[in-house]
């Protein structure tokens, strides 16, 4: 038995008990003629003592050659801690040890195994085995196993069964670059790893599983950032007879019912906007609406006079910023240059300062009087003390600015509070978008996302305004999840091919099988997926998910601990009948 206990569980009650424990050693004291080593394992840390007049001398010995890491075996009695630490739930023993074994030498970390570590991301990437022993990281992980198992007991108990789904499918045209893998048994010819279960769980509503989840792992070659890794883990559901509004109302239920158990917060029904909304009043379709600073559009009270630069913009549009009129211009200008930057792309900012005493003062004083300047308050919603900042151009580019202005100032100005939870539904999707590269429209979501009824009859007329029946469940500005319900019937399934640019035969050589299914009675049904990762990251009150995944990619796809992607040897080439350019 390597131990009757672990180093987290030991409390006074169990004083004069004989225990064992192993673990790792956190670190070690010695003061010649008494010895004291923290052991660490999982559950927590527990204080040894080796004391020179009571444990035996080899064993008192012993313990002078430990090191940080090395793994131990510890048999002693369960005393009276005389020098207590209140800030870990064993701080009242220690164990006077009577017989050590080292299980295992260690070599000196490259970083130390501590909360407040001195290693850089790359090297406790690199070191990831270590980076887990450290209590942030192996927090974040048991932190995702109790919400994995909060979502699987929600959705038992809702009637969904787990069904497994393949990972070695077939490659689509649609959406992110698959990534490939070759089959050996067939000679130049390619699996793809699944960049959702899509087509699969609506097979499985043919096949009248009725409530289907899955949390899945799905694989996307796309450019990374901090919460987007090449592999990445999905709740994925899907329900047949079922409405767009029976299906919000279940993960509604299943937000909330995380947000309770995990956080104890506890959240009213969720808002609804729609897309066109959102886009209007925040400038993107996941908006943060745990703080203020809307959009006003501008056009009608900026277009009155000779600036050029709004005269001639499509879109006029600002946001009041809190407080912010007491800026300096030296505060001020380091906003413009902010916007200016390539990420953003602005080519400039106006500004108007909405004084305590209700005066006004502007960058563009010349053309615009405190009249006019009232109004650009009233359209914004500025209060005296309020910075009125206003950008102007293309529409849907000005509108981008302004969102990444504005999430940019609260985050500067602490409204961003990781501990309020702001849930929201965006709904009415265009159900396609028009592509300039391609000069094509792509389904927006994905080419089984049903159209609104009512706008059926303007996909042969106006494709560009018809309404998709989708639905994105955001969360403090990250969009956690996304679904549709989607096309049941074969021949509008074919038309959407069609407007999608798919020849009859591009769409059943690449959608056959599912449209082959539809012959066969399929159900309405429709569907959601949660970015588990994310989710995840939000309740543990991060924004990023690198942490919350126990062997992530970095930023360039790379797992730096084993080294991969990597090159193979030719003779695996061979055997894959795989050919590469000398």
């Amino acid at each position: 038995m390597y131990r009757s206990h672990t180093c987290g569980e030991l409390r006074s009650t169990q004083i004069n008990d004989t225990v064992t424990l192993s673990g790792w050693v956190q670190k070690s004291r010695d003061k010649g003629f008494m010895i004291w080593v923290d052991l660490r394992d999982r559950y927590g840390i527990t204080q040894l003592i080796f004391d020179e007049e009571r444990t035996p001398a080899t064993v008192f010995q012993k313990a002078k050659e430990l090191g940080r890491e090395f793994v131990i075996q510890v048999t002693g009695t369960v005393i009276e801690r005389e020098s207590k630490n209140k800030n870990i739930p064993t701080g009242a023993i220690e164990i006077l040890v009577t017989d050590l074994e080292i299980l295992n030498k260690a070599k000196l970390p490259p970083f130390t195994i501590e909360d407040e570590t001195d290693g850089g991301d790359d090297l406790r990437m690199k070191y990831r085995y270590l980076d887990i022993r450290r209590n942030p990281v192996k927090n974040s992980l048991m932190f995702r196993h109790k919400v994995a198992m909060k979502v699987r007991n929600y959705l038992s108990e809702e009637g969904f069964i787990e069904v497994e789904t393949p990972y070695l499918i077939k490659s689509t045209p649609e959406g992110a670059r698959d990534f490939v893998v070759p089959s050996r048994m067939n000679e130049g010819q390619f699996y793809a790893l699944p960049q959702s279960p899509q087509t699969f769980k609506q097979l499985l509503m043919v096949g009248g599983m009725d409530k289907y989840f899955q949390i899945v792992k799905c694989f996307r070659d796309e450019d990374l950032r901090a919460d987007r890794q090449p592999e990445f883990t999905q709740i994925d559901c899907e329900m047949a007879f079922v409405e767009q509004e029976d299906i919000l109302n279940i993960f509604e239920g299943l937000t909330r019912f995380l947000l309770k158990e995990i956080k104890d917060v506890s959240v009213e029904a969720f808002p609804r906007m729609t897309y066109d909304e959102a886009m209007k009043r925040y400038g993107n379709d996941k908006p943060d609406i745990r703080f203020g600073m809307e959009f006003g559009e501008l056009n009608e009270v900026t277009k009155h006079k000779d600036f050029k630069i709004f005269n001639e913009a499509e879109l006029v549009v600002g946001i009041a910023v809190p407080g912010a009129a007491a800026y300096t211009r030296k505060e001020i200008d380091a906003l413009i240059d902010w916007v200016k930057r390539p990420q953003i792309g602005a080519l400039g900012m106006v500004y108007a300062k909405y004084n305590e005493d209700g005066s006004f003062k502007s960058s563009v004083d010349k053309f615009y009087d405190e009249e006019d300047l009232k109004k650009w308050a009233e359209a914004t919603g500025a209060k005296p003390g309020d910075l009125i900042c206003v950008l102007s151009g293309n529409t849907n580019k000005v509108r981008s600015q302004l969102s990444a202005l504005r999430m940019e100032l609260a985050e500067r100005l602490g409204l961003r509070n990781p501990d309020e939870f702001a849930p929201l539904w965006v709904v009415d999707f265009p159900l396609l978008e028009w592509d300039e590269e391609t000069e094509r429209f792509h389904a927006m979501h994905h080419p089984f996302t049903s159209p609104k009824k009512a706008d059926i009859p303007l996909l042969e007329t106006d494709p560009g305004a018809v309404r998709a029946n989708a639905y994105d469940l955001v969360l403090n500005g990250n969009e956690i999840g996304g679904g549709s319900i989607r096309i049941f019937d074969k021949d509008l399934q074919a038309l959407m091919f069609k407007h999608l640019g798919f020849t009859e035969e591009e769409a059943r050589s690449q959608f056959g099988f599912l449209m082959n299914a539809f012959e066969y009675g399929a159900p309405p049904h429709g569907g959601i997926a949660f970015g588990f990762d994310r989710l995840v990251a939000i309740l543990g009150g991060q924004e990023t998910i690198r942490d919350f995944i126990a062997f992530p990619k970095n930023n360039a796809g790379r797992d730096v601990m084993i080294d991969a992607p990597a090159k193979i040897d030719d003779e695996q080439l061979r055997e894959l009948h795989i050919k590469l350019d000398q």
